[in-house]
């Protein structure tokens, strides 16, 4: 199954309703899982640029971007997906 890596920020909004409700993280989860076919491996809260790096997984890159979208469409959370390669995959390639 494709990995991806998704860097996300919140919104002030976004950051409004972690506080009122941290326990939203888990429900978006699951909701990315059940509506959406991206299943969440791991996920960190970050420092920095970003608010939290997820590694996800889904059937390709367009069950992402859609699941992203609606994400984003809420106002509370903005994405940057990223596609990742295994190394051993990569390393194949390039013999």
């Amino acid at each position: 199954m494709p990995t991806f890596i998704v860097l996300s920020t919140l919104t002030d909004d976004g950051a409004e309703t972690l506080v009122k409700n941290p326990e939203r993280i888990k429900e978006v989860n699951q909701e990315l899982e059940r509506d959406f076919g991206v299943k969440v491996v791991a996920q960190y809260a970050v420092l920095g640029p970003y608010d939290f790096v997820n590694i996800v997984e889904a059937e390709d890159a367009l069950a992402v971007a859609r699941a992203m979208l609606h994400l984003s469409a809420r106002g509370s959370v903005k994405t940057t997906t990223l596609e990742a390669i295994p190394v051993a995959d990569l390393i194949a390639k390039l013999k």
